[in-house]
This record gives structure tokens, sequence and C-alpha cells, in this order.
């Protein structure tokens, strides 16, 4: 069954609080934007206000779980629940969805209640501005009894005219006791999962993907590799080009990978200004941080901090990834 409820959303009492009080008092937007970082319970926020809003015996906080509406939306057979997603592997919706999807908003709700449309991640499935203009007319004049949901991590690239017809409304990094509960509740040792949701930054979503994709262990052989090459040592340029290659080939997670080597840098500042290691957030790799600080400065560690957000800058305007590493890691050794 899938998580239907308000109680089933992790934090975000915020966002709760808004849409139940506006629904209480008669006053539900037709559009909403949900906005804030990936993984903290937009989309299943969205999932949960369809069933309040359709529930038969709702009370002031929640849609009850047991009634028909209920029970469909658990199931995800709500036909009054429509998520609309990218087709054919592309990443962005076409105009052609946003015109069968006006086609049906022409009729009421199914079940007489509230239809909810849901659109996520709008700031990369909505970029080409014919589609964005398509579901601006739609928000202009909106079906009865319709209620639009958007996500978003952030406004940027969002046509302001579509961000105009809606309620925005905020969402919150999820404070790190609670997303390193979860993670131990998913079979992640104590220590691992502290260390997790400081690296995803109060995202359980992020901390799964960051486990199932295995980037603490790539990242790990990096900093282990970077640690032990110099410029003068033989066979330095072979040792530069194999990281490079082991790092491109975590594809879409590339810019994942070196936001945690940027962390990794934070973590090496604190520990040579004396912090405590329980202040640290990649504890799996304090064993690497004793030599790094005798090898690396405060200045030259901000350097390389510079060059970390370099790279990233020049991977997010499709620079060839390959030679962006092999730059970055050999000005990582063989900086000032």
């Amino acid at each position: 069954m899938a998580a239907s409820r308000f109680a089933d959303v992790l934090g975000q009492d915020k966002a709760k609080l808004i849409l139940k009080t506006a629904f209480a008092r008669h006053k539900t937007s037709h559009a909403y934007l949900f906005q804030g970082p990936a993984g903290v319970g937009k989309k299943m926020t969205a999932r949960a206000f369809a069933t309040f809003v359709n529930c038969l015996t709702p009370d002031a906080e929640d849609g009850c779980g047991q009634c028909r509406s209920c029970r469909k939306m658990a199931s995800a057979n709500h036909p009054d629940f429509v998520e609309i997603l990218p087709e054919n592997g592309k990443p962005q919706i076409a105009i052609d969805q946003i015109r069968e999807l006006k086609k049906g908003l022409s009729y009421l709700p199914v079940e007489g209640g509230y239809r909810l449309v849901l659109l996520a991640d709008i700031q990369q499935t909505m970029v080409r501005a014919e589609v964005a203009n398509s579901l601006l007319k739609t928000l202009e004049e909106p079906p009865a009894r319709t209620v639009f949901v958007l996500t978003a991590i952030e406004a940027a690239g969002i046509l302001p005219t579509i961000i105009s017809r809606c309620q925005v409304v905020p969402f919150y990094p999820l404070p790190y006791a609670l997303v390193s509960s979860v993670l131990q509740g998913d079979g992640l040792p104590a220590e691992q999962a502290i260390a997790m949701a400081s690296i995803a930054e109060g995202s359980i979503g992020r901390a799964r993907g960051l486990i199932k994709t295995d980037l603490l262990t790539l990242r790990k052989r990096i900093v282990e590799g970077l640690i032990d090459l110099s410029p003068s040592q033989p066979g330095v340029v072979e040792s530069v080009f194999a990281l490079a290659e082991q790092a491109v080939s975590c594809q879409g997670e590339l810019g994942d990978l070196l936001e945690l080597l940027k962390i990794w840098i934070k973590d090496l500042l604190v520990f040579g200004a004396g912090g405590r290691e329980d202040s640290l957030v990649n504890r799996d790799l304090s064993h690497t941080l004793p030599l790094a600080a005798k090898r690396w400065g405060a200045d030259q560690l901000a350097q390389r901090l510079a060059l970390l957000g370099q790279a990233q800058r020049q991977i997010r305007h499709n620079c060839q990834r390959s030679s962006v590493l092999e730059v970055l890691f050999w000005g990582f050794i063989g900086g000032a």
C-alpha cells in the first residue's frame, strides 16, 4: 500500500498546516507550488492532501485511511488523482500530454470530490516554454473542483507567470536525527546512518539514493587515491586518468560525488583546526584526515574547494566530464 496520509509524511509541519487550514476554511487554492529540497516529502504530501480532501469521513488532521476513497488512494487507484510524468524515457513532459490533460479536465471529478493533478519536478520536466505556456492557460482559468500541485527544488528556470498563479508552500530539510532514525530503520548501522543524514543534508530521498548507488565507496577510493598521489611519482598521470574514469562512471550522480568531496574537505578543515570528531560529517573517512591534514594546510584546502566549485559549474554547463575531472584531480594533487 502506498503512503498516502499526512501521518505518513515525516516533518513538514508548516506545509501540512497551510494545506489543512486552507481546506478547513474553504479557501483551498486552485494551484500550489511545493518548493524545497529533493527527497523531503513534497510528492508524498501532495498524495496525502489528495487523500484528505477526498476522504469521506475526515477529521481535522487527516484522512481516515479506511473509507472507499482513502483505500483507493492507498492502492494508487483513485480516478481523481492524476500524476503527469514524462513518457517513453524522456526527461520532459510533452505538450501533447498537457493537451490531453486539459481535455480530461473538462469533466467534473469522477467521484464528486476534488481532482488533484500532480506535476512533479517542473524545474526539469517543464523547461520547454510551449509546455509551460499551455499549462499557464489552464491555471488562469482553472476547472471547477480541481487542484494543481506543482513541485520544484527551486524557482530558478520556472516561468514567473507560472509561479504567480500558484500559492507557494515551502518545504525544508528534515532534522538529521529524524533522517538517521529512518535510515537505521532501513537497516543501516547507526554510525553510518548519522553520517549519511548529514551528507544528505536532511533529505531521506537523497540519503537512500546515495546508499543505493554506492557513491560513498567510490568517494572513499577517490579520496584515498588523491592522498596517495604526488606530481613527481612514476605513473601519476595514468593514476589521475584512472581516478577520473572511475568518477565519470557514476553518470548522473557525478554532481553528488563532487559535493561529497567538498564535504570531506570541510571536515578536513574542521579537523585541522582541532575540531572534535563528533562534529565531522564523514566519520567513515576519519582515517584519512591525519595524513591529509599534514599534506594540505587551510589555504591549500580553500583552493581545492574552489577547484571543486569550478568543476561543478563546468559539469552543469555540459563540458566534457572526463576532461573536467582530469584537470580537477591534477590540480588537487599538484596545486599550491
